[in-house]
Protein backbone atom coordinates (compact mmCIF):
# COMPACT_ATOMS: atom_id res chain seq x y z
CA UNK A 1 0.00 0.00 0.00
CA UNK A 2 1.33 3.37 -1.22
CA UNK A 3 1.27 6.17 1.63
CA UNK A 4 1.35 9.98 1.78
CA UNK A 5 1.92 12.67 4.57
CA UNK A 6 -0.28 15.99 4.68
CA UNK A 7 1.37 19.81 5.16
CA UNK A 8 -1.14 20.37 6.88
CA UNK A 9 -1.18 24.51 8.36
CA UNK A 10 2.24 25.06 7.92
CA UNK A 11 2.70 28.05 8.91
CA UNK A 12 2.41 26.72 12.53
CA UNK A 13 5.69 24.50 12.36
CA UNK A 14 7.56 27.09 9.91
CA UNK A 15 9.09 25.74 6.75
CA UNK A 16 12.31 24.38 8.49
CA UNK A 17 10.34 21.91 10.51
CA UNK A 18 8.00 21.21 7.50
CA UNK A 19 10.84 20.34 4.86
CA UNK A 20 12.58 18.24 7.22
CA UNK A 21 9.68 16.62 8.35
CA UNK A 22 9.15 16.12 4.49
CA UNK A 23 13.11 15.11 3.51
CA UNK A 24 12.54 12.35 6.89
CA UNK A 25 9.13 11.33 4.66
CA UNK A 26 11.11 10.81 1.76
CA UNK A 27 13.62 8.39 3.31
CA UNK A 28 11.48 6.19 5.04
CA UNK A 29 9.58 5.55 1.92
CA UNK A 30 6.26 7.72 1.54
CA UNK A 31 4.90 8.11 -1.79
CA UNK A 32 3.43 11.74 -1.82
CA UNK A 33 3.32 14.11 0.02
CA UNK A 34 -0.04 16.34 -0.26
CA UNK A 35 -0.44 20.36 0.82
CA UNK A 36 -3.46 21.93 1.85
CA UNK A 37 -5.70 25.11 1.26
CA UNK A 38 -8.77 25.89 2.88
CA UNK A 39 -8.53 29.57 4.26
CA UNK A 40 -5.11 30.09 5.39
CA UNK A 41 -1.91 28.32 3.40
CA UNK A 42 -2.33 27.97 -0.05
CA UNK A 43 -2.21 24.37 -2.08
CA UNK A 44 0.76 25.87 -4.05
CA UNK A 45 3.68 28.19 -2.66
CA UNK A 46 5.00 25.17 -0.44
CA UNK A 47 5.12 22.65 -3.18
CA UNK A 48 7.20 24.72 -5.04
CA UNK A 49 9.69 25.36 -2.24
CA UNK A 50 9.41 21.87 -1.36
CA UNK A 51 10.13 20.37 -5.40
CA UNK A 52 13.96 22.07 -4.88
CA UNK A 53 14.40 20.22 -1.38
CA UNK A 54 13.09 16.94 -2.31
CA UNK A 55 14.33 14.33 -4.96
CA UNK A 56 11.49 11.28 -5.31
CA UNK A 57 8.73 11.74 -3.43
CA UNK A 58 5.18 12.95 -5.56
CA UNK A 59 4.24 16.35 -4.81
CA UNK A 60 0.55 17.08 -4.73
CA UNK A 61 -1.95 19.74 -4.29
CA UNK A 62 -4.67 18.72 -1.68
CA UNK A 63 -6.60 20.37 -2.46
CA UNK A 64 -6.67 23.29 -5.12
CA UNK A 65 -10.00 24.94 -4.77
CA UNK A 66 -11.68 25.28 -8.38
CA UNK A 67 -13.27 28.69 -7.45
CA UNK A 68 -10.05 30.18 -6.87
CA UNK A 69 -8.71 30.01 -10.04
CA UNK A 70 -9.88 30.02 -13.76
CA UNK A 71 -9.14 26.28 -15.39
CA UNK A 72 -6.53 28.23 -17.22
CA UNK A 73 -4.39 29.40 -14.48
CA UNK A 74 -4.85 25.88 -12.68
CA UNK A 75 -3.27 24.59 -15.68
CA UNK A 76 -0.51 27.01 -15.89
CA UNK A 77 -0.12 26.17 -12.16
CA UNK A 78 -0.26 22.60 -12.52
CA UNK A 79 2.41 22.31 -15.95
CA UNK A 80 4.98 24.71 -14.05
CA UNK A 81 5.04 22.58 -11.25
CA UNK A 82 5.31 19.54 -12.49
CA UNK A 83 8.27 20.98 -15.01
CA UNK A 84 9.93 22.50 -11.40
CA UNK A 85 9.91 19.00 -9.68
CA UNK A 86 10.92 16.65 -12.91
CA UNK A 87 7.06 14.98 -13.05
CA UNK A 88 6.88 14.48 -10.30
CA UNK A 89 3.53 16.42 -9.60
CA UNK A 90 0.00 15.08 -9.16
CA UNK A 91 -3.12 17.52 -9.38
CA UNK A 92 -5.56 17.34 -6.89
CA UNK A 93 -8.86 19.40 -7.33
CA UNK A 94 -12.22 19.90 -5.18
CA UNK A 95 -14.97 22.03 -4.98
CA UNK A 96 -14.90 23.44 -1.31
CA UNK A 97 -17.68 24.42 0.15
CA UNK A 98 -20.31 27.74 0.11
CA UNK A 99 -18.91 28.84 3.12
CA UNK A 100 -15.06 29.57 1.24
CA UNK A 101 -16.66 30.04 -2.43
CA UNK A 102 -19.06 32.06 -1.86
CA UNK A 103 -18.04 34.16 1.72
CA UNK A 104 -14.07 34.02 1.07
CA UNK A 105 -13.94 33.94 -3.19
CA UNK A 106 -17.00 35.89 -3.99
CA UNK A 107 -17.59 33.29 -6.32
CA UNK A 108 -21.15 31.64 -7.04
CA UNK A 109 -21.24 27.75 -5.45
CA UNK A 110 -23.62 27.38 -7.88
CA UNK A 111 -23.52 23.86 -9.39
CA UNK A 112 -20.04 22.44 -8.22
CA UNK A 113 -20.42 19.29 -10.31
CA UNK A 114 -20.74 21.47 -13.50
CA UNK A 115 -17.80 23.58 -12.65
CA UNK A 116 -15.56 20.40 -11.66
CA UNK A 117 -16.55 18.99 -14.95
CA UNK A 118 -15.74 21.60 -17.40
CA UNK A 119 -12.81 22.56 -15.23
CA UNK A 120 -11.28 19.08 -15.82
CA UNK A 121 -11.92 18.96 -19.11
CA UNK A 122 -10.03 22.22 -20.39
CA UNK A 123 -7.05 20.61 -17.94
CA UNK A 124 -7.41 17.82 -20.06
CA UNK A 125 -6.86 20.03 -23.15
CA UNK A 126 -4.10 22.14 -21.78
CA UNK A 127 -2.28 18.94 -20.39
CA UNK A 128 -2.76 17.23 -23.93
CA UNK A 129 -1.14 20.66 -25.85
CA UNK A 130 -4.23 21.58 -27.56
CA UNK A 131 -5.47 25.19 -28.09
CA UNK A 132 -8.23 26.30 -24.94
CA UNK A 133 -11.06 26.55 -27.00
CA UNK A 134 -14.25 25.58 -25.31
CA UNK A 135 -18.13 26.21 -24.67
CA UNK A 136 -19.76 25.35 -21.43
CA UNK A 137 -22.53 26.65 -19.33
CA UNK A 138 -20.26 28.00 -16.96
CA UNK A 139 -16.54 28.69 -18.81
CA UNK A 140 -16.19 29.71 -22.08
CA UNK A 141 -12.45 30.40 -24.09
CA UNK A 142 -12.17 32.46 -25.92
CA UNK A 143 -14.71 34.87 -24.39
CA UNK A 144 -17.77 35.73 -26.64
CA UNK A 145 -17.52 38.97 -28.21
CA UNK A 146 -14.20 40.19 -27.46
CA UNK A 147 -10.76 40.14 -29.23
CA UNK A 148 -9.28 36.89 -27.72
CA UNK A 149 -8.29 33.60 -29.36
CA UNK A 150 -7.96 30.21 -28.26
CA UNK A 151 -4.40 30.02 -27.39
CA UNK A 152 -1.85 26.51 -26.63
CA UNK A 153 -0.22 27.05 -23.45
CA UNK A 154 3.54 27.34 -23.68
CA UNK A 155 4.29 23.91 -22.17
CA UNK A 156 4.47 20.86 -23.92
CA UNK A 157 2.16 18.00 -23.16
CA UNK A 158 2.21 15.98 -20.06
CA UNK A 159 0.81 13.27 -18.27
CA UNK A 160 -0.17 15.13 -15.03
CA UNK A 161 -2.74 12.67 -13.05
CA UNK A 162 -5.88 14.63 -11.82
CA UNK A 163 -7.15 13.34 -8.58
CA UNK A 164 -10.27 14.64 -7.16
CA UNK A 165 -11.53 15.41 -3.60
CA UNK A 166 -15.24 14.27 -3.64
CA UNK A 167 -17.83 13.20 -1.32
CA UNK A 168 -21.62 14.00 -2.78
CA UNK A 169 -22.74 10.66 -4.62
CA UNK A 170 -22.81 12.22 -8.17
CA UNK A 171 -19.35 13.83 -7.70
CA UNK A 172 -18.48 10.35 -6.33
CA UNK A 173 -19.74 9.06 -9.55
CA UNK A 174 -17.85 11.51 -11.62
CA UNK A 175 -14.73 10.58 -10.06
CA UNK A 176 -14.73 7.09 -11.10
CA UNK A 177 -16.12 7.98 -14.63
CA UNK A 178 -12.93 10.83 -15.45
CA UNK A 179 -9.89 10.80 -12.49
CA UNK A 180 -7.20 8.89 -12.33
CA UNK A 181 -7.27 8.78 -8.88
CA UNK A 182 -9.98 9.82 -5.59
CA UNK A 183 -9.00 11.66 -2.81
CA UNK A 184 -11.18 10.38 -0.09
CA UNK A 185 -12.00 12.21 3.34
CA UNK A 186 -14.43 11.07 6.06
CA UNK A 187 -14.14 7.22 4.84
CA UNK A 188 -14.12 4.20 6.55
CA UNK A 189 -13.75 0.91 5.78
CA UNK A 190 -16.47 -0.89 7.75
CA UNK A 191 -18.90 1.77 5.61
CA UNK A 192 -16.44 1.37 2.08
CA UNK A 193 -19.69 1.44 -0.13
CA UNK A 194 -21.12 4.56 1.35
CA UNK A 195 -18.24 6.06 -0.88
CA UNK A 196 -16.92 3.49 -2.95
CA UNK A 197 -20.15 1.90 -4.32
CA UNK A 198 -20.58 5.51 -6.36
CA UNK A 199 -17.03 5.76 -7.75
CA UNK A 200 -17.68 1.48 -9.04
CA UNK A 201 -21.05 2.99 -10.63
CA UNK A 202 -19.60 6.01 -12.44
CA UNK A 203 -16.39 3.99 -13.64
CA UNK A 204 -18.48 1.42 -14.84
CA UNK A 205 -20.90 3.71 -16.87
CA UNK A 206 -17.16 4.94 -18.21
CA UNK A 207 -16.37 1.42 -19.53
CA UNK A 208 -13.80 1.46 -16.84
CA UNK A 209 -13.02 -0.78 -13.92
CA UNK A 210 -12.00 0.35 -10.32
CA UNK A 211 -8.37 -0.38 -10.71
CA UNK A 212 -8.26 2.51 -12.89
CA UNK A 213 -8.62 4.67 -9.89
CA UNK A 214 -5.87 4.88 -7.43
CA UNK A 215 -8.46 5.07 -4.29
CA UNK A 216 -6.21 7.47 -1.68
CA UNK A 217 -8.02 8.19 1.34
CA UNK A 218 -7.30 10.30 4.79
CA UNK A 219 -6.27 7.96 7.86
CA UNK A 220 -6.10 9.39 11.16
CA UNK A 221 -3.37 7.47 13.32
CA UNK A 222 -2.07 7.48 16.70
CA UNK A 223 -0.11 5.00 18.65
CA UNK A 224 -0.98 4.11 21.86
CA UNK A 225 -1.80 1.81 24.96
CA UNK A 226 -4.51 4.39 25.73
CA UNK A 227 -7.46 4.46 23.46
CA UNK A 228 -10.01 5.86 25.38
CA UNK A 229 -7.62 9.09 25.59
CA UNK A 230 -7.30 8.86 21.59
CA UNK A 231 -10.89 8.72 21.35
CA UNK A 232 -11.39 11.89 23.71
CA UNK A 233 -8.90 13.69 22.11
CA UNK A 234 -10.07 13.43 18.60
CA UNK A 235 -13.58 14.21 19.61
CA UNK A 236 -13.55 17.88 19.05
CA UNK A 237 -12.81 17.47 15.58
CA UNK A 238 -14.92 15.59 14.54
CA UNK A 239 -17.49 17.74 15.99
CA UNK A 240 -15.80 20.90 13.46
CA UNK A 241 -16.69 18.43 10.53
CA UNK A 242 -20.05 18.25 11.78
CA UNK A 243 -20.68 21.89 12.58
CA UNK A 244 -18.47 23.72 10.89
CA UNK A 245 -17.10 22.13 7.27
CA UNK A 246 -19.68 23.52 5.28
CA UNK A 247 -23.64 25.69 6.26
CA UNK A 248 -25.99 24.27 7.61
CA UNK A 249 -27.62 23.28 4.06
CA UNK A 250 -24.53 22.22 3.05
CA UNK A 251 -22.09 19.77 4.72
CA UNK A 252 -20.84 17.27 2.50
CA UNK A 253 -18.40 16.08 5.65
CA UNK A 254 -21.81 15.81 7.64
CA UNK A 255 -23.63 14.09 4.96
CA UNK A 256 -20.36 11.33 4.33
CA UNK A 257 -21.26 10.84 8.07
CA UNK A 258 -25.05 10.15 7.61
CA UNK A 259 -24.44 7.86 4.70
CA UNK A 260 -22.22 5.51 6.84
CA UNK A 261 -25.07 5.36 9.17
CA UNK A 262 -24.69 7.84 12.02
CA UNK A 263 -27.75 9.93 10.40
CA UNK A 264 -28.90 11.13 14.31
CA UNK A 265 -25.36 11.35 15.59
CA UNK A 266 -24.58 13.94 12.81
CA UNK A 267 -27.38 16.18 12.70
CA UNK A 268 -27.29 16.42 16.95
CA UNK A 269 -23.67 17.51 16.89
CA UNK A 270 -24.31 19.64 14.15
CA UNK A 271 -27.03 20.86 15.83
CA UNK A 272 -25.11 21.61 18.81
CA UNK A 273 -22.05 23.41 16.94
CA UNK A 274 -24.59 26.14 15.21
CA UNK A 275 -25.87 26.79 18.89
CA UNK A 276 -22.17 27.32 19.95
CA UNK A 277 -22.62 24.51 22.74
CA UNK A 278 -18.58 23.12 20.92
CA UNK A 279 -17.94 21.79 24.21
CA UNK A 280 -21.25 19.70 23.75
CA UNK A 281 -21.06 19.20 20.34
CA UNK A 282 -17.55 17.19 21.55
CA UNK A 283 -18.91 15.68 24.06
CA UNK A 284 -21.65 14.03 21.77
CA UNK A 285 -19.87 12.65 19.50
CA UNK A 286 -19.79 8.52 19.95
CA UNK A 287 -16.32 6.59 20.01
CA UNK A 288 -17.91 5.10 16.81
CA UNK A 289 -17.57 8.08 15.05
CA UNK A 290 -13.80 8.36 15.75
CA UNK A 291 -12.52 4.79 15.79
CA UNK A 292 -14.04 3.93 12.55
CA UNK A 293 -12.99 6.59 10.91
CA UNK A 294 -8.80 5.99 11.12
CA UNK A 295 -6.22 4.21 13.18
CA UNK A 296 -5.98 4.46 16.77
CA UNK A 297 -4.49 2.01 19.54
CA UNK A 298 -1.62 -0.14 19.92
CA UNK A 299 1.01 -1.31 16.57
CA UNK A 300 -1.16 -4.43 16.57
CA UNK A 301 -4.28 -2.46 16.23
CA UNK A 302 -3.00 -0.14 13.99
CA UNK A 303 -1.26 -2.73 11.44
CA UNK A 304 -4.67 -5.06 11.37
CA UNK A 305 -6.97 -1.64 11.14
CA UNK A 306 -4.49 -1.02 7.58
CA UNK A 307 -5.27 -4.36 6.85
CA UNK A 308 -8.97 -3.43 6.54
CA UNK A 309 -8.47 -0.37 4.28
CA UNK A 310 -6.44 -2.58 1.65
CA UNK A 311 -9.21 -5.25 1.94
CA UNK A 312 -11.64 -2.84 0.68
CA UNK A 313 -9.70 -1.89 -2.19
CA UNK A 314 -8.12 1.35 -0.32
CA UNK A 315 -4.72 1.77 -2.66
CA UNK A 316 -2.86 4.59 -0.69
CA UNK A 317 -3.46 5.86 2.65
CA UNK A 318 -2.47 9.44 3.75
CA UNK A 319 -1.26 9.21 7.22
CA UNK A 320 -3.04 12.03 9.56
CA UNK A 321 -0.30 12.54 12.03
CA UNK A 322 -1.46 15.15 14.63
CA UNK A 323 -0.34 18.73 13.31
CA UNK A 324 -0.16 19.88 16.91
CA UNK A 325 2.22 17.68 18.69
CA UNK A 326 6.13 18.15 18.62
CA UNK A 327 8.04 17.98 15.68
CA UNK A 328 10.41 14.90 17.08
CA UNK A 329 7.08 13.13 18.12
CA UNK A 330 5.52 13.33 15.18
CA UNK A 331 8.49 12.00 13.23
CA UNK A 332 8.86 9.18 16.18
CA UNK A 333 5.34 8.37 15.18
CA UNK A 334 5.64 8.46 11.56
CA UNK A 335 8.79 6.20 11.74
CA UNK A 336 6.49 3.60 13.67
CA UNK A 337 4.09 3.16 11.32
CA UNK A 338 6.40 3.15 8.45
CA UNK A 339 8.06 0.21 9.99
CA UNK A 340 3.87 -1.46 10.62
CA UNK A 341 3.32 -0.70 6.58
CA UNK A 342 6.32 -2.01 5.83
CA UNK A 343 5.80 -5.26 7.43
CA UNK A 344 2.19 -5.78 6.59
Amino acid sequence: MKTSVSLGAYGRTGIKDLTDYVQIAERLGVHSVWSAEAWGTDAVTSLAYLAGQTEKIRLGTGIMQISARVPSMTAMTALSLNNMSDGRFTLGLGVSGPQVVEGLHGASYKAPLSRLRETVEILRMAFRGEKLAFEGKYHTLPRQGGEGKAIRLNHRPAEIPIFLATLAPKSLEFTGAAADGWLGTSFSPDYADAHLAHIREGAQKAGRTMADIELHVGCQVEISQNVEEIIDSKRPGVAFQMGAMGSAQTNFYNDAFKRAGFTDDALAIQKLWIEGKRDEAAKRVPDEMVTKFGAFGTPEMVKARFKQYEDVGISSLSLRIDQEAPQKERIETLEQVMDLVNAS
